[in-house]
């Protein structure tokens, strides 16, 4: 049989289960896909200008809007899998304890500096993070120090020596060399972004883009999931 090509968008944090699913699903169907990353809020954007797409993992909120605007196939949005925000530190430098939430305060106090996604850049961490820093009524003094990361794993960063403590989405800091995950956010203050997949209203191959987003929600690829930082959200 022969395969087609499929265009498909996807968010930063969901991308290592889409480097781990995409292949796969080429090697057994002969279709072939093509990537584009970004953040949400600049995938939002671009399907709102006309950008021309199969299948995009976005958020469910920003499907269910575009929906309404007539970019997705209305009742083809099916979630993917929700992810929490962590604390990331270079390897081989002390953990802080974030244990609490005094705790994480403290921990951002403390830092020499503090990276995190800016959240004019449309990354859903960074919007959260940036709020909650207000709530906690460490904002001034945390950005005042802070590293604002346009793009990509704030991890890197970290990594390079831009900035001692990061915070961001668990799957985006496994996958880095040379730093560590210190943990998760305390229950109390996290915060989990669920992703979602929709296929174009436009899709030149909607058919082959069912396919791909069935292989995503397969109970095959669950544990694969988990190993990414993330959690299955079926449904």
């Amino acid at each position: 049989m022969s395969g087609v090509a499929i265009k498909m968008l996807h968010a930063g944090a969901i991308t290592q289960v889409v480097r781990a699913v995409v292949p796969e699903f080429e090697r057994q169907s002969g279709h072939k896909v093509t990537l584009h990353r970004d953040t949400a809020g600049a995938l939002t954007k671009l399907i709102e200008s006309g950008e021309p797409f199969d299948l995009a993992l976005i958020t469910p909120e920003a499907i269910d809007k575009l929906t309404d605007k007539g970019k997705f196939v209305r009742g083809s949005r099916t979630n993917i899998a929700r992810v929490g925000v962590g604390v990331v530190v270079k390897e081989g430098t002390p953990l802080p304890d974030i244990g609490s939430v005094a705790a994480f305060k403290n921990a951002l106090i403390k830092a020499k500096s503090v990276a995190y996604i800016d959240p004019h850049a449309g990354g859903s961490s960074g919007i959260y993070v940036a709020g909650l820093l207000e709530r906690l009524g460490i904002a001034q003094e945390v950005n005042a120090k802070a590293k604002l990361i346009h793009g990509g794993a704030v991890a890197t960063h970290i990594a390079n020596g831009v900035a001692e403590l990061g915070v961001h989405q668990i799957s985006e800091i496994l996958p880095v060399k040379g730093t560590v995950l210190v943990g998760p956010l305390p229950q109390e203050i996290q915060n989990y972004t669920t992703y979602a997949a929709g296929i174009g209203i436009a899709a030149k191959e909607p058919a082959a883009a069912r396919a791909l987003l069935e292989a995503f929600v397969s109970p095959d690829n669950a544990a694969l999931i988990r190993a990414k930082g993330l959690e299955p959200a079926a449904g």
